[in-house]
């Protein structure tokens, strides 16, 4: 593994050189395959992981059930706020497609934290990032469906997807996953999504589990985001 594997990471590409060299020299790498826990409820506060590649859902555990709350792709993590206030977790992280992890133990990551003021500033700043995405989506619980997943979309697109000659490419992640992390319904959900097909703003392709979204700016205004 290359240190360069660490430009992938908003959290930690800006590190100085002798702290990717000491992240490098202590993560560990896992590969997991399609539908894998990851990380079970009872083993958060452990590490900190970082997506190399491939997407994963968080999941919440309501008895039998389960719901999607949250899906981070490439160059995101996890795991940082168990290891920060050490409370036990109903949540499970599983793997949407083939995925590639680092992960960095709990005591390695807080040794590093309290060693880079510049790494535990922006730690903060991502984690403030993440509470202001939960804002605007409890302040966007009375808009239309269609606004509401355009706006899930979006957010996938500019956070994770790659950019392709059918527009911005993303995970086709499984409707009841979409709509959960939407909060709409599944009915909804593949109504909207088949609409976004017919009007060309969105290409599924389902052969090569992708999905392009191939009018982004109309995307955009249909969020309410420009």
């Amino acid at each position: 593994m290359q240190i360069e594997v660490f430009s992938t990471f908003p959290l930690i590409s800006t590190a100085d050189p002798q702290t990717l060299e000491y992240l490098l020299s202590v993560a560990i790498e896992h590969d997991y395959p399609t539908g894998r826990a990851v990380l079970m409820e009872d083993a958060w506060g452990n590490a900190v992981y970082f997506v190399v590649s491939g997407w994963v859902k968080v999941r919440r555990n309501i008895g039998e059930d389960s719901v999607a709350i949250a899906i981070l792709g490439r160059g995101d993590f996890f795991g940082e706020m168990a290891i920060l206030d050490e409370s036990p977790r109903s949540t499970d992280v599983i793997a949407l497609s083939p995925v590639k992890l680092l992960s960095i133990s709990k005591d390695r990551f807080i040794q590093i934290l309290f060693k880079n003021p510049h790494l535990h500033h922006k730690m903060l700043q991502l984690m403030v990032r993440r509470l202001r995405h939960i804002n605007v989506r409890l302040q966007m619980r009375s808009s239309p469906p269609a606004v509401k997943l355009a706006h899930t979309l979006v957010n996938l697109g500019e956070s994770y997807g790659l950019e392709s000659s059918n527009g911005r490419e993303i995970f086709n992640i499984a409707f009841k996953d979409l709509a959960d992390v939407t909060e709409i319904g599944v009915e909804e959900t593949t109504k909207i999504m088949e609409k976004l097909h017919e009007k060309g703003w969105v290409k599924i392709d389902s052969t090569n589990q992708v999905v392009h979204l191939t009018n982004f700016k109309q995307l955009l205004i249909l969020a309410g985001k420009v």
